[in-house]
């Protein structure tokens, strides 16, 4: 493969761009420019490293062995890209700059709201990215400043607190109960519609007793989505998996609540290297304390 230089970091951007959207004008929007410069800069790199990186057919772009190949690099240095500008804004702006933060996607749109409007109140200058996903996000290249798990880390580079305890339970909305009534056991929820995971089988969701396997046809109502498993739920669709600080916000009605429960440790993490940096220091300690306060009044 011929040697890359720094000068085509902008062709790579492209690239990363077009296997991220699948097409070239979708990329093309992503990156401000025009959909030709995008086929150009693809173009180039195909000519640069001698190989072509996608297939044209009639239903858009494939990529080859080589694009696919060249995706985890890619990935780790806009990742490492994006983390540059963030801590360039913000020693630039001491005062302010940006703070990534990755939750899962109950955390994020359930809990950290109020936790970061009180922030930005306090702190205005500094801006929040927040991405969603159940999926762990790696700190050690900056695909996100500071973490919200359900684990303990275990990398020696993390800085990780404990926040608390998580108490998991069955719920159901009042209207469901009204309609179908509450079962006296595990083994009457098999009369009940159940609702949980589709294709992707969380491991808080097997972790769950209810006195049989938990597979995907244990659900009447099936969504790898937590938001929309939590929507369903309160909707009074069925019985469900919930966060007890979130039913006993919503009136949702605890199903055995002394047979089924789980807990879930949540920790908040950075790596090591930004624990000096003063806005992430002053989000780190503020998540931290609101979500340790939070979970002490739910006890």
């Amino acid at each position: 493969m011929p040697t890359i230089s720094a000068a085509d970091w902008d062709l790579f951007q492209s690239l990363h761009a077009v296997l991220e959207t699948g097409s070239l004008s979708a990329a093309a929007r992503i990156r401000g420019v025009a959909q030709p410069t995008i086929g150009r800069h693809i173009e180039a790199l195909e000519l640069r490293l001698g190989s072509p990186l996608f297939l044209r057919s009639p239903r858009g772009l494939k990529p080859t062995e080589l694009a696919l190949e060249l995706r985890p690099r890619l990935e780790d240095m806009a990742a490492a890209a994006a983390a540059a500008m963030r801590d360039v804004a913000g020693a630039a702006e001491q005062a302010g700059g940006t703070v990534r933060i990755t939750a899962s996607e109950l955390v994020g749109c359930e809990i950290l709201p109020p936790i970061l409007a009180a922030f930005h109140a306090a702190h205005p200058m500094i801006e929040v990215e927040l991405t969603l996903s159940n999926e762990q996000a790696d700190l050690s290249r900056r695909d996100a400043d500071i973490a919200l798990r359900m684990t303990r880390p275990t990398q020696n580079t993390l800085v990780g607190r404990r926040v608390g305890v998580i108490q998991m339970g069955l719920y159901a909305a009042p209207a469901y109960v009204a309609r179908r009534g509450l079962p006296i056991d595990v083994e009457g929820l098999e009369a009940h519609a159940m609702i949980g995971f589709d294709q992707k089988s969380p491991k808080r969701a097997r972790d769950v007793d209810i006195g049989r396997p938990v597979t995907r046809d244990v659900f009447a109502f099936r969504s790898d989505s937590d938001i929309a498993q939590l929507a369903a739920l309160r909707a009074g669709l069925g019985i469900g998996i919930c966060p007890t600080p979130l039913g006993r916000r919503d009136g949702l009605i605890h199903v055995l609540p002394e047979r089924v429960s789980l807990e879930l440790e949540m920790w908040v993490c950075m790596p090591e290297g930004l624990r000096t940096t003063r806005r992430m220091r002053l989000m780190f300690d503020h998540l931290a304390e609101s979500l340790s306060q939070d979970l002490r009044l739910e006890r």
